[in-house]
């Protein structure tokens, strides 16, 4: 831990402060661990094949700004490792072309206030003056539509994106923004999508939390919607994914909240002072499990299994599941909260869509039996055991009295604008259906299975 002394006595954590200079420009030399200087066109790059190819007007300059911010806060959240009190002091020094918008207080104070929020970081910021005008050339971001669009959403290749986008209106009507640093075909069964050229290289991930993530997918969608006049950006996550990580934080971890109904009113204050836009993230499926959120997707005219079965859940990248091909590890958090939705809309997926397929066998090694690796065994084991227990402690959550679920129902209600009793019954009435579709789930696994014996216990057990 990076400490300095007074007196003798340790204090907290140094400040890490991360200098962005233009193209071209010399960077100083780092004088400390502390001081990082990043290049934009280098370490932060906007693919300028793609972006030559449009010309649209509205492409302002704050919109660049703001596209090199998020890369500058995605490079600092993931060079410097959080110590055990998780809170890190983290400055970052850009050059910005639209000065006197980003000098203003109200942008400044609402940028703090949504990235210290959504990460549990103290986050300062200092704009100095870009001394190129105009360093995209005279192209413009690649946002020309043969359609009126009526609504934005951040489109991932995740169940939740697949539905939502078709639940929330006919397909004409969604602009559908995926971000990526590179380029992503169309899969069958996808909204068309526009993709934004986004890449942030040269740093050591030595932290993996990467909160930042939820800024910057709501930015570059803001982004999107500004430029397109669009007032409403859909979040697709369903009630689970949106309510599960705040109700059950992990220890010691700050609680995440990048789906969470409050980071998108900071979020909104923060787009409306810097872009003069008043945009709403709307989340349509708050109140709903994955699985219902499925069956309503399967619902629709023309839509099939097949649609469902071509996403993408699982997070890990690691050689457990690119053996040969990119699978699915079916073990993690997300796969079994995927398998479990997709049981209830009653969804076959093949038996290779996951590294560790069968969930019925009493012995976990037997269902690691093609893992090899002891260590990426020990991995699979852990992200499995929290990953059950997390889905377990969610359901036994249905059965608490009114009082232990009251703090959960006033910040909500106070986010979305709800009465509070109102959000307390929706509350429960999402947490009785998960219960009832993880049981029926874990019952189809058999009497055996091992996921029964994770139950108990927890590092997440806040409920105790």
């Amino acid at each position: 831990m990076d400490q300095m002394k007074i007196d003798g006595v340790a204090t907290i954590d140094l400040e890490k402060h991360l200098v962005v200079f233009e193209r071209g420009a010399k960077a100083k030399a780092n004088t400390s661990k502390n001081t990082v200087h990043i290049e934009i066109g280098k370490h932060v790059r906007f693919d300028p094949a793609v972006l030559d190819t449009f010309d649209v007007k509205g492409f302002a300059t704050k919109h660049y700004d703001l596209m090199v911010l998020c890369a500058a806060i995605e490079f600092a959240d993931r060079r410097w490792k959080r110590s055990a009190g998780w809170l890190r002091k983290l400055h970052i020094t850009l050059p910005v072309i639209d000065y006197e918008c980003w000098s203003r207080a109200d942008v400044q104070a609402t940028l703090s206030s949504v990235t210290n929020f959504l990460t549990g970081d103290s986050w300062r910021f200092t704009f100095v003056r870009a001394g190129d005008p105009s360093p995209i050339g005279s192209r413009q971001i690649p946002l020309w539509f043969d359609h009126a669009k009526t609504f934005a959403i951040a489109y991932s290749n995740g169940l939740d994106s697949r539905a939502v986008s078709a639940l929330s209106g006919n397909p004409e009507e969604a602009l559908c923004i995926r971000v990526a640093g590179n380029n992503q075909r169309r899969m069958e069964g996808d909204s068309y999508f526009t993709q934004i050229p986004f890449n942030v290289t040269g740093y050591e991930p030595r932290e993996s939390s990467f909160r930042s993530r939820g800024f910057q997918f709501a930015a570059l969608t803001a982004i999107a919607a500004h430029l397109s006049k669009i007032t409403r950006i859909v979040v697709p996550e369903s009630g689970q994914g949106a309510l599960g990580p705040v109700l059950l934080p992990l220890y010691n971890i700050y609680t995440d909240y990048r789906n969470f109904p409050a980071f998108f009113r900071r979020m909104e204050r923060f787009t409306r002072a810097l872009l003069g836009h008043s945009v709403k993230f709307e989340q349509p499926r708050l109140w709903s499990t994955k699985g219902e959120t499925m069956v309503a997707f399967l619902a629709l005219p023309g839509k099939e299994q097949q649609h469902l079965v071509m996403t993408q859940s699982c997070w890990q990248t690691r050689r457990v599941v690119n053996a040969g091909h990119r699978r699915q590890c079916g073990l993690c958090a997300a796969c079994l909260l995927r398998r479990m939705s997709l049981h209830t809309a009653k969804v076959v997926e093949p038996g290779e869509t996951y590294v560790v397929s069968d969930l019925s066998c009493a012995d976990v090694g037997s269902a690691l039996g093609d893992i090899t690796d002891d260590a990426d065994r020990n991995i699979m084991i852990e992200y499995g055991s929290v990953g059950a227990r997390h889905l377990q402690h969610l359901a036994e959550m249905a059965d608490l009295p009114d009082t232990a679920l009251r703090p959960f129902a006033s910040q909500i209600a106070a986010a979305t604008g709800e009465a509070y009793e109102q959000a307390l019954l929706n509350l429960r009435m999402m947490l009785m259906t998960h219960a009832k579709e993880w049981r029926a789930f874990v019952s189809a696994q058999g009497d055996e299975t091992f996921l029964k014996s994770w139950m108990d216990g927890g590092r997440n057990d806040r409920l105790k």
